[in-house]
């Protein structure tokens, strides 16, 4: 990334309610990570990708960026396409006031 964006980055993150608003955010581009890391490694395109699970590519797009949470269906019919599995697990958050 360019210093210009970590810069405003850091900016932006100063701001309390935006740091807020961010880190509420964490799970969902956490997510999109994973399976944007999943399909690159099995060497797909959205296209490739999309044509596996009976899909379009905008459709993957949509996951892969977050905009769209999927379900738990869809986690599976990924994993499969991709040659991998889908793991859930809750781990406890030091963060968390119980």
């Amino acid at each position: 990334m360019s210093k210009q964006y970590e810069n405003f980055k850091a900016r932006m993150l100063s701001d309390p309610e935006v740091r807020q608003a961010y880190d509420a955010l964490a799970p969902e581009f956490e997510l999109a990570r994973e399976l944007i890391g999943a399909r690159s490694r099995a060497g797909l395109t959205q296209e490739e990708l999309a044509e596996r699970m009976g899909t379009t590519q905008s459709a993957i797009a949509r996951l892969e960026s977050g905009r769209r949470l999927p379900t738990m269906k869809t986690l599976i019919r990924y994993a499969e396409a991709t040659g991998a599995r889908p793991v859930v697990k809750l781990v406890p958050d030091p963060r968390a006031a119980i």
